[in-house]
């Protein structure tokens, strides 16, 4: 009798399942609507900067809870699951807050481990950002504890970052005043030399513009063909290629918009928890 009520009250108990990891996006993910849209930029702009300078890839996870595993649990799932930081160096961190449970954590990689030590991780939190969330101050707090992170960071000898490609920002930078050139030269072009010998020498002038200001020659090369393309097509209202408009005020579409993901970085439990 005693096993019938045993496995009744084990079948009937409720199971609780592990919270999922969200997906990898950014370096600033919330998942509770702490943070404004404005607030979210800020620190992404201030993380993406920092890899870019030193290599090391820092990331925000705010949540609403870790239950039912501990913020520790929780915290080593997810970086086995993102894999911050470069491979072979491991200069990761996260820093987790679980809202609901008015837990955080600041989770690091095996690379730092010698830096960012669990004792001035515990520091970082209890004197930095937990005084500043006791006031309800969320963004002050999360800011506030990155800052000091990439400070401590900074002082490591880390391997350099590889180095950035000059084509992706600076053609963001130039395709309004190519986009004007490709206007107005290949209308006058067009019109004193014919419609194909016009496109030709428009196109051609574009695309070495592009290679003298970004020095990319496969924007040079992009770029040129557009303008011929537009100038050849065109009827000042705007031309299509591959579907997309490049007229009337968008010259090739596309977004630079920056995806982040992890590096393959390792951890193994360094670190620091707190409460506020």
């Amino acid at each position: 009798m005693a096993l019938i009520v045993a496995l009744v009250a084990l079948v009937g108990a409720p199971a609780y399942a592990d919270a999922p990891v969200p997906a990898l996006a950014a370096r600033v993910t919330d998942e509770t609507g702490t943070l404004t849209g404005e607030q979210k930029t800020t620190l992404e702009q201030s993380l993406r900067d920092f890899e870019t300078q030193k290599g090391a890839q820092i990331a925000v996870l705010i949540v609403p809870t870790t239950a039912p595993e501990t913020i520790e649990q929780y915290s080593i799932r997810v970086v086995e699951q993102w894999k911050l930081g470069r491979k072979n160096v491991d200069d990761g961190v996260l820093l987790i807050v679980a809202k609901s449970d008015r837990t955080l954590r600041i989770e690091v990689g095996y690379g730092l481990e010698g830096a960012l030590t669990d004792a001035t991780s515990n520091r970082i939190i209890n004197e930095t950002i937990v005084p500043r969330f006791r006031k309800g101050d969320f963004y002050g707090g999360i800011s506030a504890g990155v800052d000091s992170i990439m400070r401590v960071v900074s002082g490591e000898p880390l391997p350099a970052p590889p180095a950035q490609k000059r084509s992706s920002d600076g053609a963001g930078r130039l395709l309004p005043v190519l986009f004007l050139l490709t206007v107005v030269a290949g209308g006058i072009l067009r019109a004193i030399l014919g419609r194909l010998p016009g496109a030709l020498v428009t196109g051609g002038v574009i695309g070495f513009l592009a290679w003298l200001l970004s020095g990319a020659m496969l924007v040079a090369i992009a770029a040129g063909a557009i303008a011929l393309l537009f100038t050849l097509l065109g009827s000042g209202m705007g031309a299509y290629v591959g579907g997309r408009s490049i007229g009337g005020g968008r010259f090739g579409g596309g977004s630079n918009r920056d995806i982040f993901r992890g590096g393959g970085g390792g951890f193994g439990g360094g670190g620091a928890s707190g409460r506020w």
